[in-house]
């Protein structure tokens, strides 16, 4: 699995000019699934994504995590973090999950999260989605669970 997480003031995402997921203070976390990923990999993602400490403390320092703050999350699938750019201009997206299994990956970080005590809003699985956001700080981290090992 991997993910763009950003930190956000706010964020949302839209499906055809209708706000299907929309959260305050908290965490954007795009989310693509590969084709190998399994048991582990969702492990791994959700207590990385619910434990973050990327939020300020008195002293200023990133030491908090989104329970910490009372934060939301906004995941949105995105498969194109799978995208190939080696070779020729167009991207490959071979190494993606196909799209079954994906969304129910997806659904299952989502659970997790939630089962964690946090507020989770999502985007629409295999729509063409708009997201909108503030990144705060800016705080953006790539976090890949191939590379846990």
């Amino acid at each position: 699995m991997r993910a763009v997480v950003q930190r956000v003031r706010w964020a949302r995402v839209r499906v055809d000019d209708e706000i299907v997921g929309s959260i305050e203070h908290g965490l954007c976390v795009l989310l693509g699934v590969g084709e190998q990923d399994g048991e582990k990999d969702l492990d791994y993602m959700a207590r990385k994504v619910v434990g973050l400490r990327v939020f300020e403390d008195e002293a200023g320092q990133m030491n908090r995590s989104l329970a910490d703050v009372g934060g939301a999350l906004l995941v949105v699938s995105q498969f194109t973090l799978y995208g190939d750019c080696r070779k020729g201009r167009r991207p490959s997206f071979i190494k993606a999950m196909e799209p079954q299994r994906a969304a129910e990956m997806c659904d299952e970080l989502v659970a997790r999260c939630r089962a964690e005590g946090l507020r989770v809003e999502t985007g629409r699985f295999r729509a063409m989605m708009q997201v909108e956001l503030l990144n705060d700080g800016p705080v953006t981290l790539l976090i890949d669970s191939e590379k846990q090992f």
